[in-house]
């Protein structure tokens, strides 16, 4: 762990569980922590990240940014399993330690945003005392998840959500996220100031400021779709605070998301020449 003290300030802040991802290649991290923070570091930001995780997993594609990670018997470990039928199956195998959120040094508590991205429940939905962000993102997933005896993961009510969607400045959210259901997304658009709901390749709806507007993705061959919502969160945060625009920053996240599922696992995050891409191109 980093020598507390001797910090330097960061501009986005991440604050949850990375991932311990069982694949049928063999174990690899994960988790919106470790995408959002690949995500933001290659769109130029100095990046802090404060995490849990256990001896098991390796955190050596975050070797670049700065990592607080607090102490776990295991890493929260997740299995995805894909079928035609029912598209994701995902269980819960482990789960870290819960995140204190008075645990984030206090040079990292203005970051111009601070990410509050939980996979398994870990923390609260809410800061405390003493964070001043100039944009708080909300990745509410794993607080609208929960798992039964069997592991398997299933929707359920978010606690304390309107508190929550009343102080971000603008959520993320899946469609996945609520089981498709649009009476719970238009509720949840009436509570917060800006909702972005990611449906996969059909690209993402934003909603405004009274409006909605959807989004199309450009066709891509997909070869692994995991963590391109984390990976279009960062970048929708990103371009929300660099332009204070909701709708370009949809923009732009749909197209550098779309760029991320033709690669595997963290490999799909941006790169440079991507960027510079989606920077100008316009979607249709």
């Amino acid at each position: 762990m980093p020598d507390l003290v001797s910090l330097q300030p960061v501009d986005y802040l991440v604050i949850g569980h990375v991932a311990h991802d069982l694949t049928p290649n063999g174990p690899r991290l994960g988790g919106t922590a470790a995408y959002s923070a690949l995500t933001a570091q290659a769109l130029g930001l100095r990046v802090g990240v404060v995490t849990a995780s256990g001896p098991e997993t390796s955190l050596a594609p975050l070797n670049d940014i700065s990592v607080i990670s607090l102490e776990s018997p295991k890493s929260t470990t997740f299995e995805n399993i894909y079928n035609n039928e029912h598209g994701r199956i995902q269980y819960v195998r482990a789960q870290a330690a819960r995140i204190d959120l008075e645990r984030v040094p206090e040079s990292w508590r203005d970051a111009s945003v601070i990410h509050l991205g939980p996979i398994a429940g870990e923390m609260d939905s809410s800061l405390p005392e003493g964070f001043s962000p100039a944009l708080l993102g909300l990745t509410p997933q794993g607080w609208m998840r929960q798992w039964g005896a069997d592991a398997r993961v299933f929707p359920t009510e978010w606690k304390n959500a309107e508190a929550a969607l009343a102080h971000a400045g603008a959520v993320v959210i899946s469609r996945e996220d609520v089981n498709g259901d649009d009476e719970l997304i238009e509720h949840m658009a009436h509570q917060t100031r800006v909702l972005a709901v990611t449906e996969a390749a059909a690209g993402a709806i934003l909603y405004w400021n009274g409006d909605r507007r959807r989004f199309r993705a450009p066709q891509v061959q997909e070869v692994d779709a995991t963590g391109a919502g984390d990976i279009f969160a960062a970048a929708f945060f990103v371009r929300l605070f660099t332009t204070r625009d909701p709708w370009e920053a949809t923009r732009f996240a749909t197209l550098v998301a779309s760029c991320s599922i033709g690669r595997v696992g963290l490999d799909g995050t941006p790169t440079a020449r991507e960027i510079k891409e989606c920077m100008i191109e316009v979607l249709h």
